[in-house]
């Protein structure tokens, strides 16, 4: 179950999709929840970036398919000028190229709007503003295709350090960066640096690609 301190805190929303109707869909649900505020909507990358100078923003609801500049390079500029800003894909562009082009940049979470229903967007958002990554069925299924790709040219095995593989062991529990950090008594950069490197040996993009190469390698034992 998610923490009481996000349920009960104000969610600041941006919603980027060039479709108004569907942006109307999502703020008449999210109107069912009092700590849901949309700060701002657009169909606009130049709209998008001059909010977000202006207007708060915890996390931003992203279309692939965009006027002006496609959501991918959209993302990949969100997460460089805003690396505090979750960003959570909602599209129909649900291809492999699309999702392991998304999962290199580092987002939070993608969910495909052939399967995704407002309760699932409601459940990602919630998710992710705990610390998670979260992704659709279909999404996670690609990925998995993804990892098998790449484990074709990627060695069987690697060798970790003693703290990489403690970092490891703690992801395949469950826990995210902050909560590493404080069970190691280090940094969130620091945790973030060893995952890096470990995705960076297992030619990965993400934590859940580097728990099922652990947990298939057993390299950790739950």
């Amino acid at each position: 179950m998610f923490k009481n301190s996000i349920r009960n805190s104000m969610i600041n929303i941006i919603l980027v999709d060039d479709h108004k109707l569907f942006r109307m869909t999502l703020k008449m649900a999210f109107s069912e929840f009092p700590n849901f505020c949309i700060s701002g909507e657009t169909d606009s990358c130049t709209a998008l970036f001059t909010m977000l100078k202006t207007v708060p923003c915890d996390l931003v609801l992203l279309d692939i398919n965009m006027p002006e500049m496609d959501g991918i390079e959209m993302a990949r500029r969100l997460r460089r000028e805003y690396p505090a800003v979750k960003v959570l894909v909602i599209s129909h562009e649900n291809t492999q190229e699309t999702v392991s082009a998304l999962l290199k940049i580092g987002i939070e979470g993608f969910i495909s709007k052939q399967m995704g229903e407002v309760d699932e967007i409601i459940n990602a958002i919630y998710s992710i503003l705990e610390g998670y990554e979260y992704y659709g069925s279909d999404i996670s299924t690609l990925m998995s295709q993804i990892y098998i790709s790449k484990k074709k040219n990627t060695k069987e095995t690697h060798e970790f350090s003693h703290r990489e593989k403690e970092i490891i062991e703690l992801c395949c529990n469950g826990l995210h960066a902050k909560e590493i950090a404080n069970k190691l008594h280090i940094s969130v950069n620091t945790v973030n640096n060893h995952k890096n490197n470990i995705f960076h040996k297992l030619n990965i993009n993400n934590s859940m690609e580097m728990v099922q190469y652990a947990l298939k390698h057993k390299i950790i034992r739950l």
